[in-house]
Protein backbone atom coordinates (compact mmCIF):
# COMPACT_ATOMS: atom_id res chain seq x y z
CA UNK A 1 0.00 0.00 0.00
CA UNK A 2 1.37 3.39 -0.99
CA UNK A 3 1.97 6.03 1.65
CA UNK A 4 -0.06 9.21 1.63
CA UNK A 5 1.80 12.21 0.26
CA UNK A 6 2.79 14.51 3.09
CA UNK A 7 1.28 17.96 3.28
CA UNK A 8 3.50 21.03 3.48
CA UNK A 9 2.82 21.32 7.23
CA UNK A 10 3.89 17.72 7.90
CA UNK A 11 7.03 17.99 5.77
CA UNK A 12 8.47 20.95 7.65
CA UNK A 13 7.59 19.82 11.21
CA UNK A 14 10.94 18.80 12.75
CA UNK A 15 11.40 17.54 16.31
CA UNK A 16 14.68 18.79 17.81
CA UNK A 17 14.52 17.34 21.34
CA UNK A 18 12.00 15.22 23.21
CA UNK A 19 11.65 14.57 26.94
CA UNK A 20 10.45 10.96 26.97
CA UNK A 21 11.11 10.55 30.68
CA UNK A 22 8.55 13.26 31.51
CA UNK A 23 5.54 11.06 30.75
CA UNK A 24 6.96 8.33 33.00
CA UNK A 25 7.81 10.62 35.95
CA UNK A 26 4.80 12.93 35.73
CA UNK A 27 1.08 12.69 35.11
CA UNK A 28 0.54 15.29 32.37
CA UNK A 29 -2.75 17.12 32.96
CA UNK A 30 -2.58 19.54 30.04
CA UNK A 31 -0.05 20.76 27.50
CA UNK A 32 0.60 24.15 25.98
CA UNK A 33 2.59 25.34 22.96
CA UNK A 34 4.96 28.25 23.64
CA UNK A 35 7.29 30.31 21.54
CA UNK A 36 10.90 30.57 22.67
CA UNK A 37 13.26 33.56 22.49
CA UNK A 38 16.57 32.46 20.97
CA UNK A 39 19.76 34.05 19.71
CA UNK A 40 20.95 33.47 16.14
CA UNK A 41 23.62 30.92 17.02
CA UNK A 42 21.08 28.98 19.12
CA UNK A 43 18.73 28.61 16.16
CA UNK A 44 21.57 27.35 13.96
CA UNK A 45 22.60 24.92 16.69
CA UNK A 46 19.01 23.65 17.09
CA UNK A 47 18.85 22.87 13.38
CA UNK A 48 21.67 20.35 13.90
CA UNK A 49 19.32 18.51 16.33
CA UNK A 50 21.60 18.01 19.34
CA UNK A 51 19.69 19.91 22.04
CA UNK A 52 18.56 18.29 25.31
CA UNK A 53 15.55 19.21 27.46
CA UNK A 54 15.47 16.14 29.73
CA UNK A 55 16.85 17.96 32.79
CA UNK A 56 15.04 21.24 32.23
CA UNK A 57 11.88 22.79 33.66
CA UNK A 58 9.82 25.95 33.22
CA UNK A 59 9.03 28.52 35.90
CA UNK A 60 7.01 31.70 36.25
CA UNK A 61 9.14 34.58 37.61
CA UNK A 62 8.19 38.28 37.65
CA UNK A 63 5.17 37.78 35.36
CA UNK A 64 7.30 36.00 32.73
CA UNK A 65 7.70 32.34 31.79
CA UNK A 66 11.27 31.00 31.68
CA UNK A 67 12.84 27.77 30.46
CA UNK A 68 15.62 26.79 32.88
CA UNK A 69 18.55 24.40 32.33
CA UNK A 70 17.83 23.45 28.70
CA UNK A 71 21.03 22.50 26.88
CA UNK A 72 21.66 23.92 23.41
CA UNK A 73 25.23 23.12 22.33
CA UNK A 74 27.41 25.91 20.96
CA UNK A 75 27.40 26.40 17.20
CA UNK A 76 30.91 25.78 15.91
CA UNK A 77 30.83 28.35 13.09
CA UNK A 78 29.71 31.17 15.44
CA UNK A 79 32.99 31.77 17.27
CA UNK A 80 32.61 35.48 18.07
CA UNK A 81 28.87 35.55 18.81
CA UNK A 82 28.53 32.26 20.66
CA UNK A 83 25.79 31.72 23.25
CA UNK A 84 25.74 30.24 26.75
CA UNK A 85 24.69 26.60 26.66
CA UNK A 86 22.43 26.49 29.74
CA UNK A 87 21.15 30.04 30.02
CA UNK A 88 17.56 30.87 31.02
CA UNK A 89 15.41 31.37 27.93
CA UNK A 90 12.20 33.35 27.88
CA UNK A 91 9.05 31.56 26.72
CA UNK A 92 6.29 33.44 24.92
CA UNK A 93 2.69 32.93 26.04
CA UNK A 94 -0.38 35.14 26.35
CA UNK A 95 -1.23 36.86 29.64
CA UNK A 96 -4.22 34.59 30.18
CA UNK A 97 -2.11 31.45 29.69
CA UNK A 98 0.59 32.87 31.96
CA UNK A 99 -1.91 33.48 34.77
CA UNK A 100 -3.25 29.95 34.32
CA UNK A 101 0.29 28.56 34.59
CA UNK A 102 1.02 30.68 37.66
CA UNK A 103 -2.16 29.40 39.35
CA UNK A 104 -1.27 25.81 38.53
CA UNK A 105 2.23 26.06 39.99
CA UNK A 106 1.62 28.28 43.01
CA UNK A 107 -1.82 27.20 44.19
CA UNK A 108 -2.22 23.64 42.95
CA UNK A 109 1.40 22.46 43.33
CA UNK A 110 1.85 21.46 39.69
CA UNK A 111 5.14 21.41 37.78
CA UNK A 112 5.85 22.82 34.32
CA UNK A 113 7.74 20.19 32.34
CA UNK A 114 9.02 20.69 28.77
CA UNK A 115 7.85 17.82 26.57
CA UNK A 116 9.02 18.55 23.02
CA UNK A 117 11.23 21.19 21.37
CA UNK A 118 10.52 21.48 17.64
CA UNK A 119 10.33 23.67 14.56
CA UNK A 120 6.76 24.17 13.33
CA UNK A 121 5.66 24.22 9.69
CA UNK A 122 6.61 27.91 9.41
CA UNK A 123 10.15 27.19 10.63
CA UNK A 124 9.68 28.81 14.04
CA UNK A 125 11.14 27.18 17.16
CA UNK A 126 8.38 26.11 19.58
CA UNK A 127 8.33 24.17 22.81
CA UNK A 128 5.45 22.16 24.25
CA UNK A 129 5.12 22.57 28.02
CA UNK A 130 3.15 20.09 30.11
CA UNK A 131 1.30 21.05 33.28
CA UNK A 132 2.09 18.00 35.37
CA UNK A 133 1.81 16.43 38.79
CA UNK A 134 4.59 14.14 40.02
CA UNK A 135 3.86 10.41 40.14
CA UNK A 136 4.49 8.26 43.18
CA UNK A 137 6.53 5.06 42.87
CA UNK A 138 3.40 2.88 42.81
CA UNK A 139 1.98 4.92 39.92
CA UNK A 140 5.21 4.47 37.98
CA UNK A 141 5.05 0.70 38.53
CA UNK A 142 1.44 0.67 37.36
CA UNK A 143 2.36 2.59 34.20
CA UNK A 144 5.23 0.19 33.51
CA UNK A 145 3.02 -2.87 34.04
CA UNK A 146 0.33 -1.45 31.76
CA UNK A 147 2.89 -0.75 29.02
CA UNK A 148 4.32 -4.29 29.32
CA UNK A 149 0.82 -5.81 29.11
CA UNK A 150 0.06 -3.79 25.96
CA UNK A 151 3.27 -5.08 24.32
CA UNK A 152 2.49 -8.67 25.34
CA UNK A 153 -1.08 -8.36 24.07
CA UNK A 154 0.15 -7.02 20.73
CA UNK A 155 2.56 -9.96 20.38
CA UNK A 156 -0.22 -12.47 21.13
CA UNK A 157 -2.54 -10.85 18.63
CA UNK A 158 0.19 -10.93 15.99
CA UNK A 159 0.93 -14.62 16.57
CA UNK A 160 -2.66 -15.86 16.78
CA UNK A 161 -4.63 -13.39 14.89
Amino acid sequence: MAKKPKTAAEKNYKIVAENRRARFDYAIEEDLECGIVLEGSEVKSLRTGKAQIAESYASVDDAELWLVNAYIPPYEQAKTFAHEERRRRKLLVSKRELSKLWNATQREGMTLVPLVLYFNHKGRAKIKIGIAKGKKLADKRETSAKRDWQRQKARLMKEHG
